[in-house]
């Protein structure tokens, strides 16, 4: 008899209710804006931590940082977006940094158009 196939929003939801991270609120709620941006964005778990592609990886969440949310977008495309959350000069990636529930609501437009712009750059 096989083994029932696990489905990534099964290991993305089994990995979340195993987290023991204190802005575990704020990480659900910019994981909503993130999969509201762009319906075709797949979420998995990668690095540890939710990831998210398309053809390929684009971003991912590290939660290493118990005082903060980081949101790296490590394909090199995202240096032709421009914008205030992103922070970092590296050829090839950016990162919004996330470090209360204030800052989270206070970006969650701009994540949005982030993300949008992301994928359009990276899947043109």
């Amino acid at each position: 008899m096989s083994k029932p196939t696990v489905t990534d929003a099964e290991t993305v939801q089994a990995w979340l209710d195993q987290l023991d991270h204190p802005m575990k609120a704020e990480l659900e709620t910019l994981r909503q804006t993130v999969r509201a941006a762009h319906p075709l964005l797949l979420e998995r778990i990668k690095w540890n931590a939710p990831s998210y592609n398309l053809d390929a990886d684009l971003f991912t969440f590290n939660l290493s940082n118990k005082k903060e949310i980081r949101l790296v977008f490590h394909h090199p495309s995202i240096v032709q977006v421009a914008s205030p959350i992103l922070e970092g000069d590296w050829k090839d990636r950016r990162i919004a940094f996330f470090r209360s529930a204030a800052e989270v609501a206070e970006r969650l437009p701009e994540l949005d158009r982030v993300v949008r712009e992301a994928v359009r750059v990276a899947n043109p």
